[in-house]
């Protein structure tokens, strides 16, 4: 089983080794688009380089909705090479990719117009399927399906009888997006790449015109690596345009951000076996289901504040509640929510006012010698927007460079799990856990599961679970800095696990256990573990409170008042 480390020392030595030699290639953004890069650059054989600022998937590539999807709704746009595209990129993911990552899930589309309405909708999905099918690509998921509104309201009963006169059922993909770009980054890694975290690109190298390496600062430890490289791609998403900024270069495009909000409440307070999607006067909502959760979104606002960490505004809420309230029979109040994530999408800017409207198609440019840009596009064709921009570095290099081959490569933990998942009631018997923990671990980590449960094998008490968060094992704290890149108490709560919109209070009950069980794997001591859960408590804090406020200027203030964590 191919398998790597991103522990800290790892982190070490890959900052180290990237200074000592020139890189063919250095990927600079560790989101979905540059993890997928680096993967892409380092299976055609090219010594490769992936540096993040903050943590991987810290930005958008962690606050999406959390689907791998086609996106149907472009279809009514008429933009047909972009569906087609995705639903054969979400056909990978699902049969070869990552399939202990990425599921299945079924939406209901609720009809609100009789005759017409049925046959117009119909249409579209039905044309869905066909462009999945056709690619060879579909046969993993359900045809969709034509329910009356008797059958329907028995699917999800949450629904008020007069919202519908009938619905349709049909079929998309999901994954925990920030868990998915990490096992990316982990892939990568086990294939070459030199990967490091909190790696801040300060600067750019010339020679003459030509772009020729990046100044990188470690962040954690305080030092600046000058890292060469024959080609350097910006895959920084909504900071793309702050990132071509330092090389003095005018950009051939800008990136907008649009704000989209999710709010994330129990399993039992929305009646319903099925996801839903609601078409909306701006564009459309979604009720996907998320273990014992359902996930609610989402928005589409411009934002121009701060990129870091874009808040969710009271009015953004309400705006969520009141179009989800206005089909549910039971409607859903303040009270029922138990987390609110925000996140930027980077849409190209320049075709239209309006966020909504803006372009999801991708671009891949040259602004200087030795310098490639990527941006736009959507989380599902995160691994067609990293050839495209391999192949043009590969434009620049004066080698001999194989095709992508990332159609082939599936991600760790993909291997097997088929095999572990027929045979997790023996799993479970034989690491002493129930088989709910076992099915837990192999749709996190695929045939990985096994180094999570090393990890109990050599100390039961870590396959208990935590106290105030027991969808998760205590072993998943340590795995999560010891293999998985985490280097604070915040990667663990927000993006190795969800802890921190899955839970009512937050993850701030749950702040000091996981600290303190991470703490020998980096070398924490007693005033570290305070430092990282007081500064947790603070986020959670900062945010609470930016959900308070009216609109998205307070917001972003109250938002701010909790800075990101330094170490000392």
């Amino acid at each position: 089983m191919r398998t790597a480390t991103l522990g800290p020392a790892q982190r070490a030595e890959s900052l180290a080794a990237m200074a000592e030699r020139e890189l063919d290639v250095l990927v600079v953004g560790g989101g979905v688009v540059g993890a997928g890069t680096a993967l892409d650059a380092v299976t055609r054989g090219l010594a490769t380089g992936l540096v993040e600022a903050r943590d991987w998937a810290s930005g958008t590539s962690s606050r999406s909705s959390k689907l791998i999807h086609g996106g149907l709704r472009y279809l009514e746009m008429l933009d047909f090479a972009l569906v087609r595209e995705a639903l054969k990129e979400r056909g990978l993911l699902l049969e070869r990719l990552a399939p202990h990552l990425v599921k299945p899930v079924p939406f209901l589309y609720p009809l609100r117009h009789r005759g017409w309405e049925r046959l117009y909708a119909g249409s579209g999905v039905a044309l869905y399927d066909a462009m999945s099918m056709a690619r060879g690509h579909g046969r993993g998921l359900p045809l969709h399906r034509h329910l009356s509104r008797r059958h329907a309201l028995r699917v999800a009963p949450c629904l008020q009888k007069d919202a519908l006169v009938g619905a349709l059922q049909y079929y998309d993909a999901q994954m925990d997006d920030a868990r998915f770009v990490a096992t990316l980054v982990r892939t990568a890694a086990s294939y070459g790449v030199k990967a490091a975290n909190r790696a801040r690109v300060t600067g750019f190298l010339r020679e003459g015109e030509r772009v020729v390496g990046a100044r990188v600062q470690d962040v954690e430890g305080g030092g600046e690596y000058e890292v060469h490289a024959k080609q350097i791609v910006n895959a920084t998403g909504v900071w793309t345009d702050d990132t071509q900024a330092m090389v003095g270069e005018r950009g051939q495009f800008h990136v907008r951000a649009s704000k989209g909000i999710h709010l994330v409440v129990p399993r039992d307070r929305i009646s319903s076996s099925t996801g839903l999607i609601l078409r909306t006067e701006r564009s459309v909502l979604f009720v996907i289901p998320w273990g014992r959760h359902w996930i609610v979104g989402t928005t589409d606002t411009g934002w121009d504040l701060d990129k870091a960490h874009p808040a969710a505004s009271s009015a953004d809420i309400d705006y969520l509640l009141e179009t989800v309230n206005s089909v549910l029979a039971v409607p859903l109040t303040r009270d029922d929510v138990e987390g609110v994530y925000a996140g930027l999408r980077p849409l190209l800017a320049g075709e239209s006012e309006a966020t909504s409207k803006l372009s999801r198609e991708h671009t891949v440019a040259h602004p200087a010698p030795g310098l490639v840009v990527v941006a736009g596009g959507k989380y599902t064709t995160y691994r067609v927007m990293a050839k495209d921009a391999v192949d043009e570095a590969v434009r620049g290099l004066d080698l001999r460079v194989a095709d992508c081959v990332t159609e082939d490569v599936p991600l760790l933990g993909a291997e097997g799990y088929h095999a572990l998942w027929n045979a997790r009631a023996r799993i479970a018997a034989r690491a002493g856990l129930h088989a709910v923990r076992v099915e837990h671990l192999l749709n996190r980590y695929g045939s990985m599961a096994e180094e999570v449960l090393g990890l109990v094998a050599a100390d039961p008490g870590l396959g208990k679970p935590l106290q105030a968060a027991d969808d998760y094992l205590r072993a998943e704290m340590v795995y999560a800095a010891s293999h998985e890149g985490a280097r604070h108490l915040d990667d663990v709560l927000t993006r190795r696990t969800r802890i921190s919109i899955e839970t009512f209070d937050r993850g701030t009950r749950s702040a000091r256990e996981a600290a303190e069980l991470m703490a020998p794997v980096l070398g924490w001591d007693g005033d570290h573990v305070e430092r990282e859960v007081e500064h947790y408590e603070k986020r959670v804090e900062a945010e609470r409170e930016s959900q308070l406020q009216p609109d998205d200027l307070t917001a972003d203030a109250a938002r701010l008042g909790a800075p990101d964590i330094v170490p000392l």
